[in-house]
Parts: C-alpha cells; structure tokens; sequence
C-alpha cells in the first residue's frame, strides 16, 4: 500500500504576464510514516538536498522538509521502509533548487543515499549507511553499524561512535575523533586526522602510509594527498604524511614522523626521536631536552640538525652528488669527525654519483643520528 505526497512550487503565469519581479518562494511540508526498526531510509535525490537524519526512538519515520520552486519532494512508503525522490520539475533552462530535510527515524534504521549533491547528517541511528553525493560534507555523530559513504567534494567529521567500513572524500579534510570500530577515512584533497580512534582488537588506528609508530590517544596524525600540514604542539607525538607540501612542527614530545613527497620539513624542537623524509625539500630540525635517535633524509636538498649542548650521539652522515649537480657539498660542523670521500663515479643508483661521508661518537654515543643527503649540505649545529 502506498502513499504519496507531492509538493512542487512555480512561477505563475499572471507574475510573467505582470512582469513583476522574480520571488524564489518555497514550499513546506511534514509527513508522518509508521516504520519498524530495522527498515531502509532510501534517498534518492535526483534534484539533491541537504538531509539531516536523527534517530529518536520510536515507530514512525517523521519527515519536515523545505522546497524551492522548480522542484519536487515524492515519498513512497513500502513494505521495506521509506524512499524519498526529490527532482527537477523541467522547463528548459538550467536547472536548480534548494531543498532541505529534516528525518527523524526509529534508533535502529538502515540508510541508503544517491544525490546529485549536498550534505547528508546522521545523528544516534544504528545500521548500515551507504552511497554518496556528488558534493556536501558528511557529518556522522553517535552512530552504531557499518559505514559505506563518499562524497566528491567536502569535509567528513565523524564523532562519538562505533563503526566499521569506509568514508571517502575527493576533496575535503576528513576527522574521526572518539571513533571505535574497523572504520577507515581517506581524501584526494585534504588532511585525514585520527584523534582516539581504536580498532575492534583494542589497538590504537594509524592513519594508512605513517608506518609502525608507538601512537597514544593523543597522539597527533594527520595524512593528505597533497598540502601543507603545520602542528603547534604534539605532547604525545606526531605522525604526518602528505604527497605534496611543507610539513612544519613548532613543539612536539615523545617523536616525530614526518614525511613528504615534495617540500620542506621544518621541526622547531622535538623531545624525542625524530625520523624525517622529503623526496625533494630541505630538513631543519632541533632536539631539546634529553631527545632520541634521529633519522633525517633528502632526496635533493640541505638538512640543518640542531642539538643541545652534550648531546649524546653516534653520527653517520652521507652526501651523495651527481655528476650533473654542477656544484660542490661540504658537511659542517664543528665536532671531532672522520671524514672519507669517493674518487669513483658510482653507477649502482641510476645517475652516476660520489659520496661525502662523516662519522664519529660524541659524549658517549647515546643516541644515534643518521642523515643522507642527494645533491645538498649537511650542516651539524651545536650551540
């Protein structure tokens, strides 16, 4: 048995006979369906929408909704649940309009979504989410199920709940925060940030490409396809990964793990083991406090390290110059080091190439510090 409602607003034919001026005028609704828990949301959303869905209880799917002119709202009721249509009324032109609703659902409520673009909301259900819009965030709060989800452009937040699967963006920044559950976030074009996210066997998530790193709650990461990434402060330590920009680091505790496929990495102070690499950027980095091992790396670029005074240190330092660099590469420093240099042209690595080298121990060796470098300085400051 179904019912349908329809609501669908147009400019009159005695305004254009007037000539008065345009009103985008809209139309209101709200409809109550009776549902069972367990049943489908299904939004297919041809003319799009923004749609906040809430789940409150109850025995009845309670829809408000809004509708510009130009556009249409159907609701079907079926044995599976409800699906609602929103689309175009065409007459030429490019079409367009503004519609939002408002769903509220039993707790325990399966959603289905296929939009032509806008944001889609999802308070306190429990079930299985899926589909995607063309362009809108998604906003997830105390959900309980499995998450299939994408959007092609906009920010994803989700917080508070226990889910599995997958939410995906084209283009947006994506955080998970108080999240338990098999769930993975990813992005072509922003920041991917965990904040106490846990998987089912109990362990602590790290984000795809951080490696194995000892991460905490509080723990800082953050993963993007491409763009800066810039962190104040990083008490429980930092992982950072992009494909391409700066990663900078003002104050971090415990470690760093910084990577970029293209740019500068810049660590203000790191108490802690700090392990860097950039495929083409310079490395500046400065331990404080009592510090750890350090691993710094440049495929074509400078690496200034900077250390505390009494630093213990066992160093091993490589500059590698290709034929066709055109320059000379000095390692600097002041400290008692054993210096070697390659006469022979290596072939083994691509474009034939010769090494600088430097090692030594200093106030005991404690820590060790590796730094290579292609085509770039090495510069050792001790203050």
């Amino acid at each position: 048995m179904f019912r349908r409602a329809l609501a669908c607003l147009v400019l009159t034919t005695a305004a254009l006979w007037l000539a008065a001026p345009a009103v985008r005028a809209e139309a209101e609704g709200k409809h109550e369906f009776h549902a069972s828990p367990g049943q489908t949301l299904t939004l297919d959303l041809e003319a799009g929408g923004g749609v906040k869905v809430t789940g409150d209880g109850g025995s009845a799917v309670r829809v408000s909704y809004s509708a510009s002119e130009g556009s249409v709202v159907e609701f079907d009721e079926g044995a599976d649940g409800l699906k609602i249509v929103t689309r175009y009324v065409r007459k030429g032109g490019h079409p367009s309009s503004s519609i939002d609703l408002e769903i509220h659902v039993p707790r325990r409520f399966d959603i289905e979504l296929d939009s032509v673009g806008g944001s889609l909301e999802i308070d306190g259900v429990e079930g299985a989410f899926r589909g995607e819009t063309m362009g809108g965030h998604l906003t997830l709060h105390d959900v309980r199920g499995e998450a299939r989800l994408k959007t092609m452009g906009g920010p994803i937040r989700l917080t508070d709940s226990e889910l599995d699967g997958s939410l995906e963006t084209m283009g947006g920044e994506v955080l998970f925060q108080d999240v338990v559950g098999d769930v993975t976030g990813s992005s072509m074009g922003g920041n991917v940030r965990y904040e106490r996210v846990a998987r089912r066997n109990g362990k602590l998530a790290t984000l795809d490409r951080l490696g194995d790193v000892d991460v905490t709650e509080e723990t800082v990461q953050i993963t993007t396809m491409g763009g800066a990434i810039e962190v104040s402060e990083a008490p429980e330590g930092v992982a950072l990964h992009t494909m391409g920009g700066d990663i900078h680091v003002s104050e971090a505790r415990r470690f760093v793990s910084a990577t970029t496929m293209g740019g500068d990495v810049v660590i203000d102070g790191a108490d802690g083991w700090i392990k860097a690499t950039t495929m083409g950027g310079n490395v500046e980095a400065t331990v404080v406090g009592s510090g750890g091992d350090v691993t710094l790396q440049s495929m074509s670029g400078d690496i200034t390290l900077t250390v505390p005074r009494g630093f213990g240190m066992q160093l091993d330092l490589e500059i590698a110059y290709t034929r066709a660099s055109g320059r000379s590469y000095r390692i600097v420093s002041d400290l008692d080091l054993s210096r070697s240099s390659t006469d022979d042209w290596d072939h083994g690595h691509g474009s034939p190439r010769k090494y600088l080298r430097a090692a030594g121990s200093v106030g005991g060796g404690k820590n060790r510090v590796t730094i290579k470098t292609i085509n770039g300085d090495i510069k050792i400051v001790t203050p």
